[in-house]
């Protein structure tokens, strides 16, 4: 019997299992959705919960806690900047498992973990997502002039090409003057002589 033998070992040691869902926790909040296993979501869905309760709350206090246990201080600082404010009427629930199949390799059995988002945050990030592609597109018609600067570009690299020393000479080695001996290298240096 399992009696009062709570969450999920994943099959290593205490210091390691700590260490990788500090690492999933901090992607999470980076990239606000990571690919994993089922397990391992389980198990970090509760410690990222947690997380952002933490930040939600806002304090100093709260600010040191957090930090202890994502890796990244830009990452602590989105979270509590960006994240948590999205969640502020919010009572739990900020994280969603959505489940992908088997991975190919070993057949385990793979999920997302993502932040929850608005409709609003959906709507703002699909506007943004098309004005991005419109640049693009902008950027693909406007090609002839960028040739334009590519042209320029191997010119000056052509130059640059010029600067540079030959094969086989330093640059500012200058040819020994006629009376003097020839240098030889040896294998501690160089002789003269």
């Amino acid at each position: 019997m399992r009696h009062r033998k709570d969450h999920r070992k994943l099959s290593r040691t205490a210091s390691h299992r700590r260490a990788v869902l500090r690492n999933l926790i901090t992607s999470l909040f980076q990239y606000e959705r990571i690919e994993t296993t089922v397990a391992k979501a389980k198990e970090a869905r509760r410690l990222a919960e947690r997380m952002i309760t933490f930040a939600k709350r806002g304090d100093l206090a709260a600010r040191r806690h957090v930090a202890r246990f994502v890796t990244r201080p830009d990452v602590t600082h989105k979270l509590f900047a960006t994240v948590a404010p999205w969640y502020a009427e919010r009572q739990g629930g900020y994280t969603r498992i959505v489940r992908i199949g088997p991975r190919l390799g070993d057949a385990g059995e793979t999920a997302y973990l993502e932040l929850v988002k608005s409709t609003e945050q959906k709507e703002s990030e699909r506007k943004q997502r098309i004005a991005a592609a419109e640049a693009r597109e902008k950027a693909l018609k406007g090609e002839k002039p960028a040739k334009k600067t590519r042209e320029k570009d191997k010119a000056e690299a052509a130059e640059a090409e010029a600067d540079k020393p030959k094969r086989g000479r330093k640059r500012g080695d200058e040819v020994a003057a006629p009376g003097a001996p020839a240098k030889k290298r040896t294998r501690t240096g160089v002789k003269t002589g």
